[in-house]
């Protein structure tokens, strides 16, 4: 049914990944993490997590993105607030850097897990969903992944765990992915570096705040303008 790379690891490192595995995604519903992935709880903590960011600059930096690689390989909720919270802590620039470091490699781990651990698992959950996009990667892996990571519509974690079983090279995945999630990444890290400025409702309609949703609404049309330009490409 797939048409993916035979590699196969050893048993016991399936049951060790696994394990891993197991032990992330429970322990973040068990300590009940994902109410501080929230923009309320970001808000909420606002001066404090500004106030260790200035203090702690360098170990700032590794902790969000620790954090992101987790959240994103583990593929648990809270990607757009984590993005949000990056802007907001070190700027639309700043942020979307550490967010494109965290989230590519999330993305690559996630993608090795369904590569070499989790193929049953994935084909049997998204197994309907599976042959249309492995279609599109026959025909040109790197365009059609960088088209999917354009568009919202595709949830970033089913692509990661899908790409894993196709043929895709390991190199042109990781460059598609972080190629791909520029444009969202630094649209959202925006959004909260304006956001993060609000103290009341009165501030919402600030220009710097409508010029982040402007931004938001712009982001729908770069996958049109993207397929756009490779249709020009190859005719």
């Amino acid at each position: 049914m797939t048409d993916s790379t035979s590699t196969e690891s050893s048993p016991l490192g399936k049951i060790v990944i696994l394990g891993i595995l197991g032990l992330g995604i429970g322990a973040f519903f068990y300590f009940d993490l994902g109410q501080y992935i929230s923009l309320e709880a970001l808000k909420a903590n606002r001066d404090d997590l500004l106030a260790y960011t200035n203090a702690n600059f360098t170990a700032a930096i590794m902790l969000y993105v620790a954090v992101y690689i987790l959240q994103t390989a583990f593929s648990l909720p809270g990607g757009a607030i984590m993005t949000l919270a990056g802007g907001f802590l070190f700027g639309s620039i700043l942020g979307t850097i550490f967010v494109n470091i965290g989230a590519t490699a999330g993305a690559t781990l996630a993608f090795l897990a369904a590569r070499y651990v989790l193929r049953d698992w994935v084909e049997r959950k998204f197994g309907e969903r599976i042959e249309p996009i492995q279609a599109g990667f026959a025909q040109n892996a790197f365009n059609y992944l960088l088209t999917l990571r354009l568009i919202p519509a595709f949830p970033f974690f089913l692509v990661n765990l899908v790409s894993g079983l196709t043929r895709i090279p390991l190199g042109t995945y990781v460059i598609g992915t972080s190629i791909g999630i520029i444009p969202g990444s630094f649209v959202y890290a925006f959004a909260g570096r304006q956001l993060g400025y609000i103290n009341s409702l009165a501030e919402i309609a600030s220009p710097p705040v409508l010029l982040a949703f402007t931004f938001l609404g712009l982001l729908a049309l770069v996958p049109i303008l993207h397929r756009k330009f490779s249709g020009r490409k190859e005719s």
